[in-house]
């Protein structure tokens, strides 16, 4: 994956879906994984020459566990001259040691994302980047649909009525396995995360069906994100709406 192909696609899915308007202060959601660092990276090279002005800063949220050495993140980001702060949380103790959760996931972004929003509003922030890609929207429809027993996936823009946050999710476009690629080529500062559950979750599961299924059918990522992406123009243009979605290449 080429540098120009990463903004390329980037700043398609935000013309596409009207998510960066004059004068927009976005906090990027930084975890310290290759999305949100290559997220960071496609929004500092897309303000130089995007026809709206905007702000970017990164924020992460600490959920207190150890390991979690953010040095080369930092260090990263300054490299970007993308301003970067870190919100410190006792959540990964209330979690993990008070409430001894066996289902720990939900609860957990739940908090974390309570916590990104009151500090982004804190410091000013209109709206939230998160580094969510192809991949994340496909695996999010299959874990509604198997676990909860609905169609729902993550939208590419949601507005936070409750907070006055507006989230958007630039990289839909971008398959993972070109993240992944660029991740590598370039040595990013990936950091693994803290969580005790990483790698064990509900999601990590679906990822892995995905995955043999796409292996059988090099096609299936596309066409169930094609899938979803028809489904949402259709909704709109019940509502009335003339948003063009376009597929990813």
């Amino acid at each position: 994956m080429q540098l120009q192909h990463l903004l390329s696609s980037t700043r398609r899915a935000i013309q596409d879906y009207n998510m960066i308007e004059e004068g927009d202060k976005i906090a990027i959601g930084i975890s310290g994984g290759k999305d949100s660092l290559i997220l960071a990276l496609a929004l500092s090279q897309l303000r130089r020459f995007y026809p709206k002005h905007f702000e970017v800063m990164g924020i992460t949220v600490s959920l207190g566990l150890k390991p979690f050495d953010l040095s080369g993140v930092k260090a990263y980001l300054e490299t970007l001259k993308i301003p970067f702060e870190v919100c410190e949380t006792v959540i990964g103790q209330i979690i993990f040691e008070e409430r001894q959760e066996k289902n720990p996931c939900s609860l957990c972004s739940k908090m974390r994302k309570g916590a990104l929003y009151d500090y982004a509003k804190q410091r000013g922030c209109n709206k939230i980047a998160l580094g969510h890609n192809r991949e994340d929207i496909n695996e999010t429809l299959l874990m509604s649909l198997f676990y909860e027993g609905r169609l729902h996936t993550m939208a590419p823009v949601t507005y936070m009525e409750q907070v006055g946050l507006e989230i958007i999710r630039p990289l839909i476009y971008t398959s993972e396995k070109d993240i992944r690629s660029f991740t590598k080529k370039e040595g990013l500062p990936v950091i693994k995360s803290p969580c005790p559950v990483d790698g064990m979750t509900k999601r990590e599961s679906i990822k892995e069906l995905l995955a043999t299924l796409g292996r059988e059918n090099p096609k299936i990522a596309t066409n169930v994100f094609g899938a979803i992406a028809r489904s949402q123009l259709e909704g709109w243009e019940n509502q009335g709406g003339n948003r063009h979605v376009q597929l990813p290449r």
